[in-house]
């Protein structure tokens, strides 16, 4: 794998903004307005590159829709995390087939984490001939190239060498959002857990200078965006591998001294580089919510060590007492497996029990998918399904009633929530700990903050109302 950061220079990307021109003077010699269609799978990194994508697509003259057929332009953005995600990525794929078959103009491409595995792209040049295009992550930034070789020579393009991963300042973004906004800060991933295949498909770390950072956010608070929130595969390692001094908690703390009425959150955190500086950074500025998502995976040492998780369970629950000790309405979520190669009851157990200890307000849950290519995936795993099922029930039936329970908590509260949409004759906000709120207002609310008392609970949101005061 090559593990050398290039930085795009200035040069490289006006040369695909050339391309972006020279697309959008064939369609105008068509005289018509092309359209495009981007789905997207996984993570929030994945959104923030679709919007790169859409703003690409928008310079290249596409308008953009919200449905496959009959789109000029249809891209899939994928994730390679779990098996589930890989094969509902083929079957929607194959399911394309017939969109192009109505319209033979159309064009297809697949990007992404899928886009990096070399079996992806040779399973898709043998048995996906109605697929134009392919690039992995890496190669997201010469989209306009890609496409314009393939409306220009008609013939199918696959950009998924092992390219160093990059970083490229001033790609066109088209948000999804007026009110909420992904920052990318970092890309890619030094810690190589066992299980995980995203160090291969998105490269090594590779942190964004944070001028450009707060520039970025500075341009967004003064847009009037409520919400901006920072991404990385592990954000608390930015910075590492630049020279300027600034670490994660650093950034946070410029970033919240930005002046306007906005709120930071970030995601994903790595417990191995959480440290008391950030959660005394959280702590110390209104800006910054007090949530935090920290994945503990699970609650065995043995298991976090054979998952190279680089901590153990000692060591994860005191990070987390301090981190509760000095934000005290501090809202945790995490990410769990159940069913690692070689867990035991016992070993279940112990992740069952720091979930009890420590009480969160909600997970992400899943059960051990072997990816190709990762050790995990070689591991002796003698644990039948039907054992991996009856554990994973049992773990979300715990959590679960956790959930409902801290919910219940807030029954009687007036919080102060930004409200950001409509969910048929209720309008939904969000508390500054993520939790999702209904209740009846005005939709001339919808980007606003307000104060609303909290009157009911479920396990999975809560419904209030509106405080008029």
């Amino acid at each position: 794998m090559n593990t050398k950061t290039t930085v795009i220079d200035p040069g490289q990307l006006e040369s695909q903004f050339g391309y972006c021109d020279k697309i959008a003077a064939f369609w105008q010699s068509q005289g018509r307005t092309p359209t495009a269609y981007v789905e997207t799978y996984g993570c929030q990194q994945n959104e923030a590159d679709s919007e790169k994508l859409r703003g690409y697509l928008a310079q290249c003259g596409y308008q953009i829709v919200q449905e496959a057929e009959g789109a000029d332009v249809v891209i899939l953005n994928t994730c390679a995390i779990r098996e589930h995600a890989e094969q509902r990525v083929f079957g929607n794929l194959g399911a394309l087939t017939h969109t192009k078959r109505r319209h033979p103009g159309q064009k297809i491409f697949l990007c992404g984490c899928m886009a990096g595995q070399t079996v992806v792209s040779d399973r898709i040049k043998a048995s996906y001939p109605h697929v134009d295009g392919v690039f992995s992550t890496h190669h997201l930034w010469q989209f306009p190239e890609i496409l314009w070789k393939v409306l220009n020579q008609k013939k199918r393009q696959f950009y998924i060498a092992d390219e160093p991963g990059s970083i490229a300042e001033g790609i066109p973004q088209v948000r999804d959002s007026r009110l909420k906004a992904w920052v990318s800060i970092m890309y890619g991933c030094n810690n190589f857990c066992t299980y995980c295949i995203v160090p291969y498909v998105r490269g090594r770390e590779r942190s964004r200078r944070p001028e450009d950072i707060l520039a970025e956010c500075r341009a967004l608070a003064e847009s009037g965006v409520k919400e901006i929130t920072l991404l990385g595969q592990n954000v608390n390692s930015y910075g590492k591998d630049l020279d300027c001094g600034v670490d994660f908690a650093d950034l946070l703390e410029q970033i919240a001294l930005i002046p306007g009425d906005f709120l930071i959150r970030f995601m994903t955190s790595h417990p191995r580089d959480a440290s008391q500086k950030l959660f005394d950074t959280m702590a110390k500025y209104d800006k910054i919510a007090k949530q935090l998502h920290l994945p503990f995976q699970s609650g065995s040492s043995r298991i976090l060590k054979a998952m190279n998780r680089h901590y153990d369970r000692e060591t994860y629950l005191e990070k987390v007492r301090y981190a509760k000790q000095v934000m005290p309405s501090l809202v945790l979520t995490s990410d769990v497996i159940v069913g690692f190669p070689g867990e035991t009851e016992e070993e279940f157990q112990e992740t069952l029990s720091l979930i009890q200890q420590v009480h969160y307000d909600s997970l992400f849950t899943f059960i051990f998918s072997p990816r190709p290519g990762t050790p995990a995936a070689k591991m002796e795993d003698p644990t039948p399904k039907e054992e991996k099922n009856r554990r994973f029930d049992q773990l979300c039936a715990v959590q679960n009633a956790i959930s409902e329970e801290i919910h219940r908590s807030y029954v009687g509260k007036t919080l102060r929530c930004l409200v950001d949409g409509k969910d048929k004759d209720f309008l939904t906000a969000r508390t500054e700990g993520g939790r999702l709120v209904r209740f009846r207002g005005e939709e001339k609310l919808i980007g606003t903050y307000q104060f609303i008392t909290i009157t009911g609970a479920t396990t999975w949101s809560l419904t209030g109302e509106w405080s008029q005061s």
